[in-house]
């Protein structure tokens, strides 16, 4: 079994990637219309803060979460005790950011919420009657003007040799929010797991764009799209002493959206983020 890459263009490409959703918690898009150019120059220029002393000047303020997050604060996956072989930067509009990174990575922030609203719309669409009934509104509605809505960079450094044993680039996990949107990695290593518990290869061909249901979504659907657990594998061979940058956007509904009879958005999120020891 492999993931389907579908053209976002094709006339049958909502409905399509709504059932890739349904059955594996993935869609893959090609020819969506994300600049891959600015995505290059994001990855570039990241890698270069990531590469520099300055990231230390944006220390992450434990109070709003934006900022540079170490790899020594780095997050344990639910249910695991070794930390992910990373170090991130939290960019929301509103939080602190580089001056000289702040253009392109709000340019891409608008671009990746603008088509991710477009998504929920497809989802939307092709939500059974009987299943729409449990949104509390539309799924476009949920995200819109959210200051909650999350954009990680991701630095998953070469490989040393001295990693933590039993440690990987990310442990599986399942993401906390709606949908994530991810253009393809700079460097392979994304699997998910199929219902069948076999890990597929996530296609990295750069130009994809990745999109993954969150538990948020899980919850809002009544279960019926299915939260998918991923992970991010370590390098082998040449690959070992290759950086490994990612964009996720993490879409967040705003606080107050209802997802389920037990649960807002904001009280889930504070559930989510007690349980993996970051707040």
């Amino acid at each position: 079994m492999k993931l389907e890459t579908i053209d976002y263009h094709a006339e049958d490409s909502a409905k399509r990637f709504v059932e890739s959703l349904r059955e594996t918690g993935f869609g893959v898009l090609s020819n969506h219309p994300i600049d891959k150019a600015l995505v290059d120059t994001i990855y570039e220029e990241w890698q270069a803060f990531f590469n520099s002393d300055e990231k230390q000047h944006y220390l992450f303020k434990p109070e709003t979460h934006d900022g540079f997050f170490p790899a020594e604060v780095s997050e344990t996956a639910k249910g695991h005790t070794v930390k992910d072989i990373k170090e991130y930067y939290h960019v929301y509009p509103w939080g602190r950011i580089p001056d000289s990174l702040r253009e392109n990575i709000l340019r891409y922030y608008q671009e990746a919420n603008a088509l991710a609203e477009e998504l929920l719309g497809w989802v939307e669409a092709h939500t059974p009657a009987e299943v729409a009934v449990n949104y509390s509104i539309a799924l476009p509605k949920m995200i819109e003007n959210s200051h909650k809505t999350l954009l990680r960079i991701l630095h998953y450094p070469p490989m040393s040799g001295d990693e933590e044993l039993g440690a990987i680039r990310a442990a599986a996990h399942e993401d906390i929010n709606l949908l994530t949107v991810l253009p393809a990695a700079n460097e392979p290593g994304l699997q998910v797991k199929a219902k069948s518990g076999e890990w597929l290869d996530v296609p990295s061909d750069f130009g994809n764009l990745i999109i993954n249901i969150g538990d948020m979504l899980q919850e809002a659907s009544g279960g019926y799209f299915p939260s998918t657990t991923h992970r991010v594998v370590n390098p082998e061979g040449a690959d070992k002493t290759r950086s490994r940058i990612s964009l996720p956007l993490f879409l967040h509904p705003k606080p107050e959206v209802v997802l389920s009879e037990r649960y807002t958005a904001d009280s889930y999120l504070m559930e989510r983020l007690r349980e993996l020891g970051v707040i």
